[in-house]
């Protein structure tokens, strides 16, 4: 556990003690879950910063009966390709034979035209390797607060995005940046004038961006605390 009182122990029947990347926790509870589990069981990985909110046991029946693996994606984040551990689900025994791997290394073309890896990417290849057909469970809401943040995928679960962090930035928020300027014809110094004004720019707007994030994570995250499903019409 990190971040997170140890009173809240007594709730869970099992409690592991990690440290490392987010990609090799996850890894790591897959192992512990696969020791004990049997073939058949359901292994669900969910972020600290999701939840479900309507009953996912329909929509984790329907998918699997016609794909082993069911997972959100996050195209909205610059055309990101991976299955996201923000919640997937899957058998015991899937995962053990693809074999399952949430780290990242595998790189993909993202929208823009350039090549990323992130979480998940190497799970991406051994679908893609082993020819396993997946689920990919998208977002519902497509007009929100945020163009990746503040997400519900399939009707069925709401992720807040920036996890344990204070702010976040992705992939998805960069469209967003001002157009560059363009340097003016026929001065000597206007170019390397101009990427300096260019990078002044995009340094300010990024703070204005992340600090406006922050104060809309706190938001919703004290509506989501009061209880009620107020907040939830507001992000839908």
């Amino acid at each position: 556990m990190e971040q997170i009182d140890p009173s809240y122990s007594v709730h869970f029947d099992r409690v592991i003690d990690q440290a490392g990347r987010h990609s090799d926790k996850l890894n790591h509870l897959a192992i512990e879950i696969a020791h004990v589990a049997e073939e058949d069981d359901l292994l669900m990985f969910l972020d600290a910063d999701a939840f479900p909110i309507a009953d996912p046991m329909p929509l984790i029946t329907d998918s699997l009966t016609k794909a082993p693996l069911l997972a959100v994606r996050r195209a909205e984040n610059n055309n990101d390709r991976q299955p996201h551990p923000c919640f997937c689900v899957t058998t015991v025994g899937t995962w053990r034979r693809l074999p399952g791997d949430w780290s990242a290394g595998y790189k993909w073309m993202a929208g823009g035209g350039y090549r990323v890896t992130d979480v998940g990417g190497n799970l991406l290849r051994q679908l893609e390797l082993t020819q396993t057909p997946w689920i990919e469970l998208l977002r519902s809401n497509r007009k929100g607060l945020d163009p990746v943040f503040f997400s519900v995928y399939g009707d069925v679960v709401y992720h807040h995005g920036a996890g344990s962090r204070a702010r976040a930035f992705t992939r998805g928020h960069n469209h967003l940046a001002p157009k560059p300027l363009l340097p003016v014809a026929g001065v000597p110094v206007a170019r390397q004038l101009t990427r300096w004004a260019n990078g002044g720019r995009r340094v300010a707007w990024r703070r204005r961006a992340e600090k406006r994030q922050g104060r809309q994570a706190q938001e919703v995250y004290a509506k989501i605390a009061q209880g009620g499903s107020d907040w939830l019409r507001e992000i839908l």
